[in-house]
């Protein structure tokens, strides 16, 4: 019987540039740090896909589906978009509310806070810190207002703290695995092949975290609702489960997966490259409202081996 298997896509080696790599991004931490943008890891492994945490490919020993002898997905979003941030300066996001500098204003970049002590001032005017440039501090002064700007005293926008309680959780890309696998052997045409992925709540949920600003709390539920699978011939399969591993002994060897497969297989002989894409949905509660943020996740590459099924006659 022929079976097919695999490693894993082993990690980058370390660069000497590493050194200067790492305090690079120590210093832009720093920077978004006080600038309330979410720094993300970059995660170790080969082939990852652009802004992923964290990609491995894996598999273990599998019979051929097909052979007698020898023996699909939970829910709910990869970097997946979101809405556009309420506040903004020169193209980059930043926090509507920093503890330090106070309330951000749109209209002109800068950030007020109510200067602790307040001056002598005339009636219904009252001092300000203000620092501009989007929370330059080097551009920090005091002035005096009618009134408040532009939303300040607003409170915290639910959907920004559910992204920030997003950020807190790591949502891994699939782990998958398919039969027949080319490092055993290969499969047949027009055989059933099995996929599945790694179940563990990191890869399909549920995930759950909160953050909390002001007095409000929101709160987020992250699951997987379905994963696509590309089989690398155009077919494109989607499973509501994990799937299923297959096993050479088990009591659907040769038969069908019972929950995420590509069951006609494939049409013609070759070499695929199958992977597999997970969709989020993030749903936060919070402050009388509600929302849902859509996220994905994309593994690495498996080949499948399809060799032509030979008929012998006498």
């Amino acid at each position: 019987m022929l079976t097919w298997g695999g490693g894993g896509v082993p990690a980058h080696p370390t660069r000497a540039g590493a050194p200067r790599r790492l305090l690079l991004a120590a210093g832009l931490a720093l920077l978004l740090t006080l600038t309330g943008v979410p720094v993300r890891a970059a995660g170790p492994g080969g082939n990852c896909p652009p802004g992923q945490n964290d990609c491995n490919v894996w598999d273990d020993d599998p019979g051929v589906p097909g052979d007698p002898g020898g023996g699909g997905n939970t829910g709910g979003g990869g970097n997946g978009g979101g809405a556009a941030a309420k506040c903004q300066w020169n193209g980059r996001v930043i926090a509507c509310y920093s503890e330090f500098l106070g309330w951000f204003n749109n209209g002109d970049g800068c950030y007020y806070k109510l200067a602790e002590p307040q001056q002598a001032t005339p009636a219904g005017k009252q001092w300000y810190v203000q620092t501009c440039n989007g929370g330059d501090l080097g551009t920090q002064t005091t002035v005096l207002r009618d009134g408040p700007p532009p939303g300040y005293g607003a409170p915290p926008d639910p959907e920004e703290l559910a992204r920030r309680a997003l950020a807190s959780i790591t949502l891994l890309p699939p782990r998958i695995a398919v039969a027949p696998r080319r490092s055993k052997g290969p499969g047949l045409v027009g055989l059933p092949v099995w996929m599945w992925a790694s179940s563990g709540a990191a890869y399909f949920g549920p995930l759950r975290a909160a953050a909390s600003d002001r007095g409000l709390t929101v709160r987020i539920t992250a699951r997987v609702n379905r994963i696509v699978w590309t089989m690398g011939d155009g077919t494109r399969i989607t499973c509501r489960r994990p799937g299923t591993p297959y096993t050479a002994d088990g009591p659907r060897a040769g038969l069908t997966s019972p929950n995420c497969g590509y069951d006609r297989g494939y049409a013609r002989a070759g070499t695929y490259q199958v992977s597999a894409t997970t969709y989020w949905t993030v749903h936060w509660v919070g402050g009388g409202k509600s929302g849902d943020i859509a996220q994905s996740r994309v593994s690495g590459t498996v080949p499948v081996q399809i060799n032509e099924l030979q008929v012998v006659t006498r």
